[in-house]
């Protein structure tokens, strides 16, 4: 999973690119929900947060509200991070993220949530599987999307949303 800051940057681009009046803090709450419980297989809908199941939520929940569309937010990076951004997992990403969050915060100018700031992290070093031209591609490509559009392929075309390995292309 993209740690809470990274998940926070693109909710955070996304709400200033879409101005769609969603409800801030119903929506900051929806994109922190699924990571913020121990089984994380039960908010993502699939074995865990890296096979996030889009089309399950969506069998499940409507994004007709704040939080759900957070939240949906949250299923949808999670999804392409895995499937589309990044080929190798470790736990040495964990130690990047702690690396990128002072950065991040300050460009995208993420408000930590209370009930999240003893779960983020700060560090120096040199970042090892990730950088910083990629975090940031993948924080505009995914903020840049039309959740509403991603939601409708995603109730069209099941196969093409739950095949882990499989590419997608939204463009």
């Amino acid at each position: 999973m993209p740690g809470y800051v990274i998940h926070l940057s693109i909710a955070e681009e996304y709400l200033r690119k879409h101005k769609n009046n969603e409800n801030y803090s119903e929506f900051i709450e929806g994109v922190i929900f699924p990571d913020g419980v121990k089984d994380k297989s039960e908010t993502h809908f699939g074995n865990g947060s890296s096979h996030s199941n889009l089309f399950e939520f969506l069998k499940e929940n409507k994004i007709n509200n704040s939080f759900n569309r957070g939240y949906f937010l949250h299923l949808l990076t999670d999804y392409l991070f895995y499937n589309k951004y990044i080929n190798i997992f470790s736990k040495d990403i964990y130690n990047d993220y702690d690396i990128l969050n002072e950065d991040l915060i300050c460009k995208y100018n993420v408000k930590l949530p209370e009930k999240i700031r003893n779960k983020v992290f700060f560090k120096k070093g040199n970042l090892a599987l990730l950088s910083k031209e990629l975090v940031e591609k993948v924080i505009d490509e995914i903020s840049s999307l039309d959740i509403d559009k991603v939601a409708y392929e995603v109730t069209q075309n099941k196969e093409k949303w739950t095949t882990y390995r499989e590419l997608i292309k939204l463009d």
